[in-house]
């Protein structure tokens, strides 16, 4: 199993996105859920202890599920920058600067200045396109997002990533198993 980290400005569409992964059944970690289920206000921390613990929780029960690859959702994956080197594949939802602010004064009721401010603290998206591994281009209508959606699932689904911490943990299973049944078997005799 490999880690996919998923991100995207505020207002970009990343929620479409993570609807049609949830829907083609893969396994989706969303760290604003976790973060709010805290009851701290940890939104915007996702450093903290508290939520990496609950993350890792996840993934290792997507792990034992058989899962090929976990998604984390992570709003500001970019701006941490301290998570980006665990994912294996880094996936950017983006789209043009004035569909993002259009967006985003339509979503939250915003005037044009405010909506700007809110964009402002965010690293802008053209600077996270040079830092994602795949991009999914959210300017255009909604089929044609799920189209690119379905393009990367496809190319996470098949991707071979995933072999080696299958093997690894497997020989490890294995090798525990020989040393019980000779230390059983030493016992019994």
């Amino acid at each position: 199993m490999f880690l996919v980290g998923l991100s995207g400005g505020i207002a970009s569409g990343k929620s479409t996105v993570v609807a049609v992964l949830r829907e083609l059944g893969c396994a989706v970690i969303d760290a604003d859920v976790i973060a709010r289920e805290e009851k701290r206000q940890l939104l915007n921390s996702i450093t903290h202890p508290e939520i990496q613990k609950e993350m890792l929780k996840q993934i290792l029960k997507y792990f034992v599920l058989g899962y090929r690859y976990v998604i984390l959702d992570i709003p500001l994956l970019f701006e941490t920058n301290r998570l980006t080197k665990f994912m294996k594949y880094t996936v950017l939802i983006y789209c043009d600067p004035p569909m993002q602010l259009s967006r985003l004064m339509k979503r939250n009721g915003l005037s044009q200045a405010e909506a700007e401010a809110r964009i402002a603290s965010q690293l802008p998206l053209d600077k996270k396109r040079k830092l994602a591994t795949h991009i999914i281009d959210n300017s255009g209508d909604w089929e044609s997002t799920r189209r690119q959606v379905l393009r990367l699932h496809a190319r996470l689904e098949d991707s071979l990533d995933f072999l080696w911490v299958r093997l690894a943990a497997g020989t490890v299973v294995a090798g525990l198993g020989g040393l019980v049944y000779l230390l059983l078997r030493h016992f019994i005799s």
